[in-house]
């Protein structure tokens, strides 16, 4: 059992508790760098989707793990960030200029449209960060002269000082590169979590009113948390534009906004995280799936071809997780952490459920 004792007011907004929570991730990030010396290249791959959607979890998490506002239009801002990125590459701009930029064109409408849409609260944020998602696709379609529409179009490789990375031909090449834009996310996430405006975040997700009478301004809190959250999703949408090779009016579709929602919940709300167990179960799930169905089509000589097979399984996950555990899979890792800290002191009443506001702290 480890007591951490807090001599100042600075112990609260340390970036890691104490030297042990810091050496597992230094042994962490070690293992990171070594997993190309272990894994294959189709291996690597799928590692390298994780990573991916890891950035996008973050970017979602950050609106609605620690602000509280529900989106599911995420799939509108990677889209945006992709297809920025590809015309400024073929524009002749360097990868590190146009990739950032990407990043941020994106986070800049994600700003504009957080005036109007940062209005309406609950369900109703929920049904209009949709209609950004269901208009996407004709959106690309319309602007097919810039986008190839329907018949889509080819995103350049990466350039970095004359070395050139293809998701393909360079998967290990490609694989660093998505695991040092994950560690600058990361590290620029967590950092703003310890500072005022990320305490900001939480303050605004748990009560607006006590928010407000704190001299929080709502709207410009709100703006900020959507403007970052809409720049982690277009670069994230930039790295799966590299990684498919390949973009259409399809890449990005509803579908894709409900999985990001849906990585989120069950990694567990409000937890950094959260955002990577979620990508970790999403990106395996599938390939759990296909590899089952190999194995019984030779084995046994059952071919399974269940339409929306997968969407099930994901559904099922999902309702599992809110009924059992609602505070997900690193909710759980807290309470079992808990239990053999305090045992035998543990009490089941300290993770009750509680409503995270009540209707009237909400500013109409």
């Amino acid at each position: 059992m480890r007591f951490v004792f807090k001599t100042s007011y600075d112990a609260d907004i340390r970036l890691f508790k104490h030297g042990a929570q810091a050496f597992w991730y230094a042994l962490l990030a070690i293992g990171m760098l070594g997993l190309p010396l272990l894994l294959s290249g189709y291996a690597i791959g799928e590692v390298t989707s994780v990573l991916i959607l890891a950035i996008a979890g973050m970017g979602l998490m950050l609106l609605t793990g620690h602000t509280g506002l529900p989106s599911l239009g995420h799939a509108f801002f990677m889209a945006l960030g992709c297809y920025a990125n590809v015309k400024m590459l073929e524009a002749g701009v360097p990868w590190l200029i146009a990739f950032p930029l990407s990043g941020l064109i994106a986070g800049g409408l994600g700003a504009l449209i957080a005036l109007p849409v940062l209005r309406l609260h609950g369900v109703y944020l929920a049904l209009a960060t949709l209609a950004l998602s269901i208009l996407i696709a004709d959106i690309i379609i319309l602007a097919e002269p810039w986008t190839g529409g329907v018949s889509g179009i080819v995103v350049p490789d990466i350039s970095i000082f004359g070395f050139t990375v293809n998701r393909f031909a360079t998967p290990y090449a490609f694989y660093y590169v998505c695991l040092a834009v994950v560690v600058i996310v990361m590290l620029v996430y967590r950092n703003l979590l310890r500072a005022p405006l990320g305490r900001s975040f939480t303050a605004v997700r748990d009560s607006e009113i006590s928010a407000q009478a704190m001299g929080i301004n709502l709207t410009v809190t709100k703006t900020k948390a959507l403007f970052l959250s809409a720049t982690f999703a277009g670069l994230s949408g930039s790295l799966l534009g590299h990684s498919a090779g390949f973009v259409n009016s399809e890449t990005f579709d509803l579908v894709l906004s409900i999985t990001l929602l849906l990585m989120i919940v069950i990694g567990g709300l409000g937890f950094i995280h959260g955002a990577f167990l979620g990508a970790i179960v999403v990106g395996v799930i599938p390939v759990l799936i296909a590899n089952g169905r190999t194995f019984l089509s030779t084995a046994f000589d059952i071919n399974i071809n269940v339409p929306g097979l997968e969407s099930g399984i994901f559904a099922a996950i999902l309702i599992g997780f809110i009924l059992f555990e609602p505070m997900g899979l690193y909710g759980r890792w807290l309470k079992v952490r808990t239990y053999f800290e305090l045992f035998p002191f543990y009490r089941r009443d300290m993770f009750r459920r509680q409503k995270s506001y009540l209707k009237t702290e909400r500013v109409r």
